[in-house]
């Protein structure tokens, strides 16, 4: 017990001593995740109002996939990833193996179920009756959607949140695809990982706080989003 006190005084003096390796993997997942958010966002959010407001032949079956989709093991998806951005995969030539835009379109990838899915939930969520008065009010079809846009906003909000939490709490991606190369790739999964394996207990419980504490955050927000 003492030791596990003990690690944990230590950690805390890691994080606010501001230890160079700390802030270092802190940022770099935080870029690496915000930005694999805003790519996903500008993705998936148009694609599922598409995929709500049309009709088509399997769209529930569609939907349906995408929601089981939600579990999609992380290891899968860096290996899918690996495979496509390897030499000798079709991507090979944008040299993004072991190369932090790589670990971008991988978290893209891994959180676009979750973010299109709740997307499409949304969107359902929202009354028919807004569009229908909305248009008979003689709005164009872009000011309805707009409408309807801000009635889901904050629901919209909780996908994107919940997308930076998945994204930034995956080890499988960040591993298969980054490779953990220290100042290059490493992130505050990974560096738990192989800090622990090393015994080096005392920067892997800072790194933990520091991953604890954002997520805290996280849901903070998602519930402050929801609340309003």
């Amino acid at each position: 017990m003492d030791e596990i006190i003990g690690g944990l005084v230590r950690a805390v003096e890691l994080i606010l001593t501001l230890n160079p390796e700390v802030v270092q993997v802190t940022f770099r997942s935080l870029g690496i995740s915000v930005t694999s958010v805003l790519l996903a966002s500008t993705i998936n959010i148009p694609l599922g109002g598409l995929i709500h407001f049309s009709d088509f032949r399997g769209k529930r079956a569609l939907v349906n996939l995408i929601h089981t989709l939600y579990s999609l093991p992380t290891v899968t998806v860096g290996l899918l990833v690996y495979l496509l951005i390897s030499r000798s995969g079709p991507l090979g030539w944008l040299d993004l193996l072991f190369n932090p835009a790589g670990m971008v379109l991988g978290q893209a990838i891994l959180i676009t179920p979750i973010m299109l899915g709740l997307t499409i939930t949304a969107l359902d969520a929202i009354s028919r009756d807004i569009r229908d008065t909305t248009m008979s009010l003689g709005a164009s079809e872009m000011q309805s959607l707009r409408a309807i846009a801000r009635e889901a906003q904050p629901a919209l909000v909780s996908a994107v949140l919940l997308g930076f939490g998945r994204a930034l709490s995956e080890v499988g991606v960040a591993m298969m695809i980054g490779g953990n190369i220290r100042g290059h790739t490493r992130v505050l999964t990974t560096a738990i990982s192989l800090e622990t394996s090393m015994g080096n207990l005392e920067l892997s419980l800072a790194l933990g706080i520091i991953l604890l504490s954002i997520s805290l955050l996280v849901n903070l927000a998602m519930s402050l989003s929801q609340r309003r």
